[in-house]
């Protein structure tokens, strides 16, 4: 291919809100909230994917220990926190998934598979996309890796941090995804033109996200709920008029799993769940919904 045709301009034909056809959930179904669980395993021997707490005199450190258990701690609790919550309503999320996970946290893994939950791949390792050596190699390790651990065909994918060279979408379709989260541009599905056929985006949203929300813009706790209300309140709105509307939700362990947080997220799933018309889906339900609706 071209460098013109890797472009995102390329790949993603712009396309007005207005003008999307109007699309029709089940059931009478308003608004499809794509939840995901963000689940990592960051390495000991690494620079952490993110921090909490900076070192004395701003130094560089690895080991960074304080921040890796940080981490730690969701993967030890804050992880059976959200479940517990989602089980409350349900809700079997989506998940997005390092391929080193199920060796390193088999409990985790095996929780999620019993619990019907989808897995996406999510790298294979904890490290932005660009810094991968080979990145075909890495996609086939992640999916091979996750397909074993879920006991299912793994078709979503979300990227380290969303991060994407030029050449991913190829490279991602020509490996079997059928869709990735990194294109948050719509309150529907996309599709992405590939060198391996077409690749449907998913509305995953990096402000409904604990990680800006807490971690950058150091919002209070009660934030989650509240933009997570505001954001549902006016797609449920629209919905009547406009047809269906998905929206994404996106959690990590370690961040909203912890005491003073997980309070905020259960009364968001339980004011989306109190409302008729919500659906809780799956990135694969949404997208048989999709290609089906839109065939």
């Amino acid at each position: 291919m071209t460098a013109d045709t890797l472009q995102p301009t390329t790949r993603l034909q712009y396309q007005a809100s207005i003008d999307r056809p109007r699309l029709q959930l089940p059931d009478g179904g308003r608004v499809a909230v794509f939840i995901v669980v963000n689940v990592e395993d960051w390495d000991i021997a690494r620079a952490m994917p993110r921090q909490v707490l900076t070192a004395p005199q701003g130094a560089s450190v690895i080991p960074d220990l304080p921040n890796w258990a940080w981490h730690e701690y969701g993967m030890r609790v804050g992880f059976w926190r959200l479940k517990a919550a989602l089980d409350a309503h349900g809700i079997a999320p989506s998940m997005t998934i390092n391929g080193t996970v199920p060796a390193a946290y088999p409990r985790v893994t095996q929780a999620a598979r019993d619990a019907g939950w989808e897995f996406m791949g999510h790298g294979f390792r904890q490290i932005a996309t660009h810094l991968v050596q080979d990145q075909r190699v890495m996609i086939r390790d992640a999916i091979a890796a996750l397909r074993q651990a879920a006991g299912h065909a793994i078709v979503g994918w979300l990227a380290p941090g969303l991060t994407e060279t030029l050449e991913t979408p190829d490279l991602l379709a020509e490996s079997g995804i059928r869709y990735c989260a990194d294109w948050v541009v719509d309150d529907l599905p996309c599709t992405l033109s590939t060198a391996h056929g077409t690749l449907l985006t998913m509305p995953y949203s990096v402000e409904l996200n604990d990680i800006p929300m807490m971690m950058i813009q150091h919002h209070a706790a009660r934030e989650l709920f509240d933009r997570t209300v505001a954001q549902f309140d006016r797609l449920y709105a629209e919905a009547e008029t406009q047809g269906a509307k998905v929206m994404g939700l996106a959690v990590h362990p370690y961040i909203s799993g912890v005491p003073h947080r997980i309070g905020w997220f259960e009364q968001a799933l339980g004011y989306m769940a109190a409302k008729p018309g919500t659906l809780f889906w799956q990135g694969r339900q949404i997208m048989d919904w999709y290609l089906q609706a839109t065939a």
